[in-house]
């Protein structure tokens, strides 16, 4: 039987801020429309109108001491606690996904140098000048798109090992007079992926293990400032800091439109079908957007209604952290610490990100073995 090189997951870790922030948080909050108008609703009627469209109850915020290189190295070392084998000196690549690099709580300036990736290896101790550390500003399904960067290089035979981390602290970067503030929270999440020799086929279902097929797309002349920086939405506002903007109604048409053909696209890709996806781990941006996605993609398959507990989420209780959703979730479930939902050898996982560009992508995924084996 013909072996080939297959991108296998062989570690998860994560780092979920303790700091939790509810809604009530918000309900004193002075919220104006994008038109500088304050919105005249009582505070607790716009916050219950609010976890109404987007499933959110809760997110979690880094400690003011804390920033988002602070999160990915804690994901990182989560990772190698629950992989004692693995050795950070024999990693080829470390990748860090993210779009503010390094905040601090009393400063909204954006740090990028040295890149995040380059601190996350500084301060694991890494010595080998071969492992190449670098960072990926591609939205919020920036995450997977390390990891398809990871494939390309792990089945070029370029590399044995890589680490993708996403990190994000949106919590500094959000208007307090922007209903959407309440969406974003911080996190991190990291995989460690390995190139394996694997069969090109499995003899039993005729699939190959660890990553089947990805895709990715760029819609930026019809979508590029659905996501922006802008001022504040208070008029009275005289600072020059920016703060993240987003067209909400627009993106959730946009992700509606592009993602479950994306993620049908891929499967076909894979020669699969929806009717095969065992688990779909989705970015964690609006509850019921992504409920949305979900039933898009089965009627666009012509399939009955999806299963019930196909596609796990954090949202209610995690809120929107960017390029970390995706990994914390995978992280989460291969721990069994997500209650109702595990992880199974054969199983096909599909993920799949939407985001600022607008940025699209899907990767297919076969899983071979237990991750944190």
């Amino acid at each position: 039987m013909r072996k080939a090189l297959h991108s296998v997951i062989t570690g998860t870790g994560s780092c979920i801020p303790a700091r939790i922030v509810s809604n009530d948080a918000f309900i004193d909050s002075a919220f104006f429309d994008g038109n500088g108008q304050r919105l005249d609703k009582p505070g607790a009627e716009i916050v219950e109108r609010f976890a109404q469209i987007t499933d959110i109850r809760e997110r979690r915020y880094a400690e003011d001491h804390q920033v988002a290189s602070d999160l990915a190295l804690l994901a990182a070392q989560d990772l190698f606690a629950s992989c004692p084998t693995a050795d950070p000196e024999q990693l080829d690549y470390i990748l860090v996904a993210h779009n503010f690099g390094d905040i601090t709580a009393d400063n909204r300036r954006s740090d990028f140098v040295p890149s995040l990736a380059a601190r996350v290896k500084h301060r694991l101790g890494i010595q080998n000048p071969h492992c190449v550390a670098y960072d990926l500003p591609f939205g919020c399904p920036g995450w997977l798109q390390g990891v398809i960067q990871a494939d390309y290089y792990l089945r070029s035979g370029d590399a044995k090992r890589v680490l993708v981390i996403g990190a994000e602290t949106l919590s500094r970067v959000c208007d307090p007079h922007d209903r959407d503030s309440m969406i974003y929270s911080d996190g991190a999440g990291a995989v460690l992926l390995e190139a394996r020799e694997t069969a090109d086929t499995d003899t039993a279902t005729g699939l190959p293990e660890g990553i089947l097929a990805h895709s990715s797309r760029s819609d930026t002349v019809q979508a590029a400032l659905l996501l922006r920086m802008a001022t504040s939405r208070n008029p009275a506002y005289t600072g020059t800091e920016l703060f993240l903007q987003m067209e909400g109604r627009k993106l959730y048409e946009y992700a509606l439109k592009t993602v479950p053909q994306a993620i049908k696209d891929c499967l076909e890709k894979a020669g699969l079908q929806v009717a095969d996806m065992s688990r779909l781990i989705i970015h964690q941006a609006n509850g019921k957007m992504d409920e949305a996605i979900l039933k898009r993609l089965y009627a666009l398959a012509g399939d009955a209604p999806a299963p019930a507990d196909i596609m796990p989420m954090t949202i209610s209780w995690l809120g929107n952290s960017s390029v970390a959703t995706i990994p914390t979730l995978l992280d989460l479930l291969a721990k069994g610490q997500l209650e109702g939902y595990s992880i199974t050898p054969g199983e096909v996982l599909v993920f799949a990100s939407v985001g600022a560009g607008m940025n699209c992508n899907a990767v297919v995924y076969r899983v071979p073995e237990a991750v944190n084996a």
